[in-house]
């Protein structure tokens, strides 16, 4: 029995976008009935959400890009952002997020936080690949591409094992974020972030140094 399908794909770069539909047209997803859901960045994609949302309308599938002109009335900043509004919102669509970066950290927190059914750098896909793995996520499977599995062991490589606010605090000071101005961030008080950043600095500076050793240190292990 087909179903419709409903497809979100946000990408800041319209012909990728085409790119994708066509691709997805070619194929199985066809069967299903699919409608297009386009947009280019990230306040686009925030209206259509909340469209589908007053049409009583669910998403069943996001492709989303990660780097995204962002929208700053609704902090809502990148692809990521999207996904946490999607999964908000819609719980049953399964999101995909396409990446050009490949940092440890971002991709432990990604997947920590959103737990995408797909989470794929652009340089490991083509378009043979591509509607391939999008059917089999579609059908029910969890997949990574191979430089972001790479990514996730070089955490284990290195014995890291941080949750989800460890790795918003070294990457929020990275972005020039004060220690001071954290908790706005993150949702916890400031002696547990102040803990926690000892921990970090622990595991990684032995204890000793500044926040701009403790980024030194972290982009030179590639964490970052």
């Amino acid at each position: 029995m087909n179903m419709c399908l409903n497809i979100l794909i946000v990408d800041d770069h319209p012909m990728t976008v085409d790119s994708y539909i066509n691709l997805l047209s070619d194929t199985d997803f066809q069967k299903n009935d699919p409608t297009f859901i386009k947009s280019y960045n990230c306040e686009d994609a925030y209206n259509k959400i909340n469209f589908q949302l007053k049409q009583n309308t669910k998403i069943d599938f996001a492709l989303l890009d990660i780097s995204l002109p962002p929208y700053k009335d609704f902090n809502i900043n990148n692809g990521i952002d999207l996904a946490i509004l999607i999964r908000e919102k819609f719980a049953n669509c399964k999101i995909v997020l396409l990446t050009m970066h490949s940092e440890p950290l971002i991709v432990d927190k990604i997947i920590k936080e959103i737990k995408p059914e797909g989470f794929i750098s652009k340089s490991d896909i083509n378009f043979e690949l591509f509607p391939i793995i999008c059917k089999k996520i579609l059908e029910g499977d969890i997949f990574r591409s191979n430089t972001i599995i790479e990514s996730q062991r070089e955490l284990f490589k290195r014995n890291i094992n941080w949750d989800i606010h460890d790795n918003q605090i070294l990457t929020l000071i990275s972005q020039g974020v004060k220690t001071v101005n954290l908790p706005n961030y993150i949702p916890l008080s400031m002696s547990a972030i102040e803990k926690r950043k000892a921990n970090i600095k622990d595991q990684l500076l032995k204890g000793k140094g500044s926040d701009k050793d403790l980024i030194g240190k972290a982009k030179k292990l590639g964490l970052l």
